[in-house]
């Protein structure tokens, strides 16, 4: 994806802010120049949840919209979880770890992305260690601020299911 319209618009939204806004915009066009373009159908499922193949990539979407799903204990149907846009990244944790995959990810309406795979990364690193580099910080910061989130949310549940313990407690015949 070296000189065109569509790698540029991937190194703008590389730096953006949903992104990875740590890469300068000369470190984004290295990066771009590993990337791959790719399209997706909407409504294609191109990540499904817990595949072992498949889990050496993360993408950058560059216009269209993917609706991120998990199936919570206990459910059948899958719970949204977030909608993503462009300069979003979907994908990451398994472009570093390889492990399967966390979420399912459906293409809301029809996708033009960037695509980083394990092969091109380790190309990135041999070839320019030092915006490899900046560029793993950079997910592993995206990484830790989801991690936070996450904790968070976990923290309000268990007030939440404290507080419904003790109204249930409270209201019980004794």
């Amino acid at each position: 994806m070296e000189n065109s319209s569509t790698a540029d618009l991937a190194a703008e939204l590389l730096v953006a802010p949903t992104a990875l806004m740590q890469l300068t915009p000369a470190d984004a066009r290295v990066v771009v120049r590993y990337m791959q373009p790719h399209r997706i159908e909407e409504g294609t499922t191109f990540i499904k949840e817990g595949d072992t193949r498949d889990t050496d990539f993360m993408m950058l979407i560059l216009d269209g919209e993917v609706t991120v799903e998990t199936i919570v204990v206990s459910r059948i149907e899958p719970v949204t979880v977030t909608v993503l846009g462009r300069g979003s990244l979907v994908g990451e944790m398994g472009l570093l770890d390889g492990e399967p995959r966390a979420a399912s990810c459906t293409a809301s309406s029809p996708l033009s992305c960037a695509i980083l795979s394990r092969q091109a990364l380790e190309a990135l690193m041999e070839d320019n260690p030092l915006v490899a580099a900046k560029l793993m910080l950079a997910v592993a910061l995206r990484i830790a601020a989801r991690l936070r989130d996450n904790a968070d949310k976990l923290k309000m549940y268990v007030q939440l299911t404290q507080v419904m313990q003790q109204e249930i407690s409270h209201r019980a015949p004794g």
